[in-house]
């Protein structure tokens, strides 16, 4: 490589990192990006893409099922296999060719190896045969490292040669049993794809499922899981984890019960990818999250720079582990360096151009269970935490026309959270089949702060699920 010196050196090249050095360069600058693994990362291989896939066929299977003459044409079930070649397509069969093509399109220098950061504005990089390569970044260093799964500290756990969300979302067939620990969303999402795959499947957590979103949805998916066949053990502790000379794995539950399983996924939360990076050339500790400010410019834990030039972006500053929050922040930040580089006026201030001010305000997220759960800005649990004065509506989402139509026995549910003090909503979520293209609507709704009184001007089209918005402000009431 010629050229060691660029204005930006970006570590890690999923979706974040190809983000910042996308608007770095349309700003002006030279970038170089560096990765150890493939190219796309976290979310085009083993996370955002793959599991979607994972999750379609069967979505289309119960859409069609839920009517009584596409019923009638549904002779069989899934073909696991089908679903599995699917999803390897969209993973790119594991292979980054097509990505690699992107950045070289876009001109962004490409660095394999690990990058380590060696000194101010320094990341070496160390390649698979040992020998490194040392960049200078003369504007900044972003770390768009992002997050992996966690395996907890249960005995025996680590032994068993548990899957992690990359075995799950990459699988080669389908288990006979699964046992899946963690109820979140990649617990939620895959007992839900796997149960549809065929696999008898055993959901262990230790807290309700779903904990984050609000009760009504979560409530819902797990009565649909149940439905489906999927064993919910929850508010349940683990005692100890192991697999036999057979290959069978034995989960035993503080309650003494025991859950066999030919595989066991964890799905307890994510770790930052930091041990490694270098961060104690900057006062830091390795593998902890970053920190960082309203530019986001690492910081340590007393709130001063680590240093001017350093930013982090994405899953490893756990503002947001959501891919497109992570991209959100990454376009921002790449404006923001270009700006400073040339000069030109930086605005960080809330909803400014290069403020990531939605990662508290305004963040979606779609669920993609059966029923899906959608939801932006705050549940009403956090609205309150907040300090918040708000009033919480609900209705019932099967009794919009739209969702009627669209499936027999449609149930669904939907609420928004107003500020009473401002009258703009703070909070959405709606829990039902095939609700996620309702959500951009809401998102819009909670970022731009409408007010109630503006909604009202809004008008859903009929016969749509988008009707939803009426019968919310119906509840609120015109005068509240």
């Amino acid at each position: 490589m010629a050229a060691t010196t660029f204005d930006v050196v970006v570590i890690g090249a999923g979706p974040v990192g190809e983000n910042v050095a996308d608007r770095a360069v349309q700003g002006g600058l030279t970038v170089a990006v560096v990765e150890s693994e493939l190219v796309g990362g976290e979310c085009s291989y083993w996370a955002c893409m793959p599991t979607k896939a994972l999750l379609r066929d069967a979505a289309a299977l119960r859409a069609a099922r839920s009517l009584p003459g596409s019923e009638a044409a549904v002779t069989g079930g899934l073909d696991a296999a089908a679903v599995l070649r699917r999803r390897d397509a969209f993973a790119a069969h594991w292979h980054d060719d097509g990505q690699v093509g992107w950045l070289q399109g876009a001109g962004i220098t490409l660095v394999r190896g690990h990058g380590r950061i060696s000194a101010p504005r320094t990341v070496s990089v160390t390649d698979g045969d040992g020998s490194t390569v040392v960049l200078e970044a003369r504007q900044a260093v972003v770390v768009a490292t992002g997050s992996s799964a966690r395996v907890p500290a249960i005995p025996g756990l680590a032994e068993t040669s548990p899957w992690t969300n990359r075995d799950a979302a990459s699988a080669a067939s389908v288990p006979g049993r699964l046992a899946i620990l963690g109820a979140g969303v990649v617990g939620a999402e895959m007992a839900t794809a796997y149960k549809a795959l065929g696999a008898e499947v055993t959901l262990i957590a230790r807290d309700r499922l779903l904990a984050t979103v609000e009760p009504f949805a979560s409530d819902l998916v797990a009565e649909s899981l149940k439905a489906q066949g999927v064993t919910l053990h929850l508010h349940a502790g683990i005692d100890a984890v192991d697999r036999d000379n057979a290959g069978t794995v034995h989960v035993r539950l503080a309650d003494g019960t025991t859950v066999d399983a030919d595989e066991v996924l964890v799905a307890t939360g994510r770790v930052p990818r930091t041990g490694d990076l270098g961060l104690e050339t900057v006062g830091l500790t390795p593998g902890d999250w970053l920190r960082v400010d309203d530019a986001l410019r690492v910081v340590r834990d007393d709130g001063t720079p680590a240093g001017d030039w350093l930013y982090a972006v994405g899953d490893v500053n756990h503002r947001a582990l959501l891919t497109h929050q992570g991209k959100y922040q990454a376009r921002a930040l790449g404006d923001a360096i270009a700006a400073r580089a040339a000069g030109d006026p930086v605005d960080t201030a809330p909803w400014g151009r290069h403020a990531a001010t939605a990662d508290e305000r305004a963040t979606p997220q779609v669920i993609f269970t059966d029923p899906e759960i959608a939801s932006v800005g705050y549940t009403a649990a956090e609205a309150a935490a907040a300090g918040l004065r708000v009033r919480v509506v609900e209705c019932d989402l099967g009794a919009v026309a739209g969702a009627a139509l669209h499936a027999d026995g449609y149930t669904g549910r939907a609420s928004m959270v107003v500020d009473q003090d401002r009258r703009v909503v703070v909070g959405f979520t709606v829990v039902g089949p095939d609700v996620a293209e309702l959500l951009h609507a809401a998102t819009i709704a909670v970022a731009a702060e409408v007010p109630i009184e503006r909604l009202w001007h809004a008008v859903p089209a009929y016969p749509t699920m988008s009707e939803v918005w009426l019968r919310l402000l119906e509840t609120y009431g015109r005068d509240a």
